[in-house]
């Protein structure tokens, strides 16, 4: 019963920073309860995950190609979770997606079946 809403994607030049806004309705559901995810997905490729937070926020992950260029986070009172993006490359173009489920698969978070919710995505263009 969760609705998720992204926003924040846009143009950017490599090297240059974005970072992505993910909200989630209160009305039918509790979003605390859920882990939250980041997904992305470009044009003839795989669905791709690219962070995880739990909902405690105690346990994170990312994927290998954006390790220490971006970070994930989470507000429980605005019911978001975020991705800061840092030195944007090219092929972080894709239309980002947000995702939650509950409980979270720790050893296959990256895996788009195990998530029960989506949002519609967000586009980004790393591009000069």
């Amino acid at each position: 019963q969760l609705q998720l809403v992204e926003s924040g994607g846009g143009l950017v030049q490599p090297g240059g920073s974005l970072r992505l806004s993910c909200t989630a309705s209160e009305f039918n559901s509790d979003s605390d309860l859920y882990a939250l995810a980041w997904f992305r997905q470009a044009p003839g490729k795989e669905r791709e995950g690219v962070s995880c937070i739990s909902r405690s926020g105690t346990y994170i992950d990312y994927a290998d190609s954006v390790k220490g260029r971006f970070t994930i986070s989470r507000d429980y009172v605005e019911n978001a979770v975020y991705l800061k993006m840092e030195f944007l490359k090219p092929e972080d173009t894709a239309v980002y997606y947000c995702a939650a489920a509950s409980p979270l698969h720790r050893d296959s978070w990256y895996d788009p079946s195990k998530w029960e919710f989506w949002g519609q995505g967000t586009q980004v263009t790393v591009s000069s």
